[in-house]
Formats: structure tokens, C-alpha cells, sequence
């Protein structure tokens, strides 16, 4: 009996070593899950930074892999959101090539493999175009993102489609058509066409098509976890489809919605677009850096915006795009000398700045739209500028410009070639000051106390005289 004691707690002993040592594994080769990213909110639009990703043109390969793996570095950018350009299959027929014209007119077989056609001629809302990659690996970009705290949203394209889109041949209805019933391009006012032969215009006045965008856009917030859109030529599409699309879209996911247009009865109340563009900023800016229009036109600017828009309304600041880049020119074509001035001043004033793929490498060539092409990826003198901008943008108050902006006050800096504004909140100051001139300057601020020239790291004395160089600027904190 005792034998058989001793040997039964000896066996116990053991299984009981055994499974303390099983917990033991299991607990060492548990991998803790990311928590999901919380959704995007006010408090994080202050501060953000958005970046335009051309996935096609990123990288040799133009695909979503090599795009997610430099995700985290965007994070020494100040980045917060990236817009994906449209990641859609692109339909076949009618596909653009280069110069303009349709890529089955090419001859040479090799020449017309080469023309990709354009990212907005879509031929399926709900598939990832098989160029960059699986929904897997699109999956695992958006997944990157989030676990580096930096939000997603799709390129949308509402007001047309390419041809080879299923509604084309099971929804013609959707469409519309010319005095004979067929399907047309997008029209003028007038009749004529605006030469994008490559998609056929939808009809916003069929309920059923409104309510199949609908639809489709929530697969991408519900399924995939995208956390808003990039809405492409807005102006066409009625304020109501909007109205009903993004309310549904946000009973969902608080989603974050950005309107190419520059037209504020898109975004009043709650349920429309948040941000839009500043087209009104960047053509300005060209004016005056050229000498086409005085400084004292940007408080034009300034007035029309408080005027026409929200005080909860956001302007997305930019110096260059997609279409700015390949349809005109690069940004030292837009600002020459006074180029780096002007990226200062978009992060500056109120709104969210802008980082189109390549700005951070030295972009130096308009890239290709309906075929390959690459931007560079040697970090040279605008990266470090962009850190310093992106990190300045998302720590200091007075560079807030989403729903809370910080204040704007303009200052006479006495030159009528010199602009200066002051950004104020929470007991945080920031004056900007740019001399958009080919002379060097010299100024007298006259407001009181020790400010640091952000860039340099140097005291400033803003009673004292201040001197500038021809196109140049400087962000002074205090």
C-alpha cells in the first residue's frame, strides 16, 4: 500500500511538472495581437500630415509590397494618413496611352504592353487591380499602416467608369446616354466632350446606381478596414447622394473623407466631405512667386476662406500632385528659387499639408501617367526638410488646422514683398515669415520677446531687424 502511495504521487508529480511546463510554453510563444487602430478622430487631424502614395510609380516593382515595407519611415514625416491612389483594375477597352490617345491605335505589340492606362478608368470598384499586388497584400499594407498609428484611405472615382465595368453590359441604365442611347464619355455644359474617352459617365439620377456606389464603398470600410476616401471630381455628383453616402459610411467606421474640389457647399454640416482642396493656395502661389500678383493677395485669400467656409473646415495644402506633376511640370517649375518657402508656408498656415510620392526624394522629372515609371528614392535635400516640417506640424499647437485651428494673425512686416502671419494656441506662438523676392531684405517685426528659428536652432529677437535672403523664409517658435 505504501509502495503504491509513494508511486502514484510520483506519477502525479510528474504529469503535474508536465503540464506547468506546457503553461510555461505556451505562455512564452504567445504573440500578442496589435489592438486595432482607434478610429480617426478630430484631436488627430489637428496635427496630420497626408500622403498621396502613386503605388505604380513608387517602386521598380509598382506593387503594394514594396510600398508597405517604407511605411513606418513615413512615420519620421509627420505622416497620419496616406491616400492611396486608385488601387482599381483598369479596364482594357479604351485604354489611354501616352500622348493622349487610345493604346489599341499603337501598332507595335511590345510599344502597346507598355500603356497601363489610367488609374481612374475603374472596372471594378471591389477588386485590388492584380499590377500591385493580391488583397492579401494589400491587406498587409493597411495592416502596416495601423500598427504605425497611420490611417488609409481609397482614391474614389464616383463620376464615371472605365468600359470594361460589369455595369457597362448588366446596367446600362446607370449611364449616360446621347440622343441615340448610347453610353458617352463625360460631357461640357455644352455638348463636347472634356477628352476623357476612356470612361463612360455615370447617371446620378438613377437611384438604383447611388444606392450600388453606396454599396460598393462600404465593402472597402467594412471588409477591409480603409478608413475613408479620396472622392475624384466631386462637382458633377449631387450634394445629397453625398449627404446619404457618408452617413451611412460613418454608421459604420468614423471614416475621414477629402473631396477633389474646391467648393464649400460640399462640406457643410456633418455628413459631407472634411477636407478639400486648396486650389485657390496653390494657383496664388504660383501667381506671386512669378510675379504675376503682389504678397498682399494672399489676405484675399485668407478673407475668402473665413468667408466661405466652416470654421471647422479643412484645406489641404499642397505644392504639387499627381496631376500638377505629370500634366505640369515639377515644383521648382511652379516656384523656382522660392519652392522651399512655399512648402514651409503649406504647413504654416491653416489645414493640412500635402506629400505627393516622390516630393520626398527630390522629384526632379514629370512622371509618366499611362505607363511605368519610378520616382527616385535617394534621400537628398527635401527629406530632411520634411522631417523637420512633419515633426514641427505634429507636436506644436500653434500649427493646428483641422476642426480647432489655431489662430491667424497677419503682421506688417513694413516690405510689401515679405509675408508674415502669426499662428497662436494654447499659449504656443509661431510666426512665419517669407520673402518672396529676389532681393535680399531687410525687416522689422516689432513684436516683443525671444523667439527660435526653427530650421537654424538660433535665437531671434522679433524687435530687432531681421535680415532675409532673396526667396527666403523662416518659422519662428516660441
Amino acid at each position: 500500500m505504501k509502495k503504491t502511495a509513494i508511486f502514484l504521487i510520483t506519477i502525479l508529480s510528474l504529469v503535474s511538472c508536465k503540464k506547468e511546463k506546457e503553461t510555461q510554453m505556451e505562455e512564452e510563444v504567445t504573440v500578442e495581437t496589435p489592438s486595432e487602430i482607434q478610429p480617426i478622430n478630430d484631436d488627430i487631424l489637428e496635427s496630420a500630415v497626408i500622403y498621396e502614395a502613386n503605388i505604380r510609380q513608387y517602386s521598380e516593382a509598382g506593387t503594394f509590397d514594396e510600398f508597405t515595407k517604407d511605411i513606418p519611415q513615413l512615420r519620421d514625416l509627420g505622416v497620419k494618413i496616406i491616400w492611396l491612389m486608385p488601387i482599381n483594375p483598369i479596364s482594357e477597352t479604351k485604354r489611354k496611352a501616352t500622348g493622349g490617345d487610345f493604346a489599341y491605335k499603337i501598332e507595335d505589340e511590345a510599344e502597346r504592353a507598355k500603356m497601363l492606362g489610367s488609374y481612374y478608368a475603374v472596372s471594378d470598384y471591389t477588386k485590388v487591380n492584380p499590377e500591385f499586388g493580391t488583397i492579401e497584400d494589400f491587406r498587409e499594407l493597411v495592416k502596416t499602416a495601423h500598427d504605425n498609428g497611420i490611417y488609409v484611405i481609397l482614391d474614389w472615382v464616383p463620376n464615371h467608369t472605365g468600359w470594361d465595368h460589369v455595369w457597362i453590359t448588366d446596367h446600362p441604365e446607370y449611364y449616360v446616354k446621347n440622343d441615340k442611347g448610347e453610353i458617352t464619355d463625360p460631357l461640357n455644359p455644352d455638348g463636347t466632350s472634356k477628352g476623357w474617352g476612356d470612361v463612360a459617365q455615370l447617371d446620378y439620377t438613377n437611384m438604383d446606381m447611388q444606392n450600388k456606389m453606396i454599396e460598393d464603398m462600404m465593402y472597402w470600410v467594412k471588409e477591409e478596414k480603409v478608413d475613408g476616401f479620396r472622392c475624384d471630381h466631386i462637382e458633377p455628383t449631387p450634394v445629397d447622394f453625398w449627404q446619404r453616402a457618408i452617413a451611412k459610411l460613418r454608421a459604420e467606421r468614423n471614416v475621414f473623407m477629402l473631396g477633389e474640389n474646391d467648393d464649400p457647399k460640399f462640406m457643410k454640416g456633418s455628413d459631407l466631405f472634411e477636407m478639400e482642396y486648396g486650389w485657390k493656395f496653390h494657383h496664388l502661389m504660383k501667381d506671386i512667386t512669378k510675379g504675376h500678383k503682389p504678397v498682399r493677395e494672399f489676405d484675399s485669400l485668407i478673407s475668402y476662406i473665413n468667408t466661405a467656409y466652416e470654421k471647422d473646415d479643412i484645406i489641404m495644402n499642397f505644392v504639387t500632385n499627381h496631376d500638377e506633376n505629370s500634366w505640369n511640370g515639377i515644383v521648382t517649375d511652379r516656384y523656382g528659387d522660392a519652392s522651399e518657402s512655399v512648402l514651409a508656408l503649406s504647413y504654416a498656415i491653416p489645414g493640412m499639408p500635402l506629400i505627393y510620392s516622390g516630393q520626398e526624394y527630390d522629384l526632379s522629372h514629370q512622371l509618366k501617367f499611362f505607363e511605368k515609371d519610378q520616382i527616385p528614392k535617394t534621400k537628398g535635400k527635401v527629406w530632411p526638410v520634411l522631417e523637420k516640417l512633419g515633426k514641427l506640424k505634429n507636436t506644436n499647437p500653434a500649427l493646428h488646422g483641422g476642426k480647432n485651428p489655431a489662430d491667424y494673425e497677419r503682421i506688417n512686416s513694413g516690405n510689401e514683398k515679405v509675408l508674415t502671419f502669426k499662428r497662436t494656441k494654447d499659449g504656443n506662438e509661431l510666426i512665419y515669415i517669407g520673402n518672396f523676392s529676389n532681393e535680399k531684405l531687410e525687416i522689422n517685426l516689432a513684436q516683443e520677446g525671444i523667439y527660435t528659428d526653427y530650421m537654424s536652432n538660433s535665437e531671434v529677437d522679433a524687435n530687432s531687424k531681421i535680415e532675409l535672403e532673396p526667396w527666403a523664409y523662416k518659422l519662428l517658435v516660441k
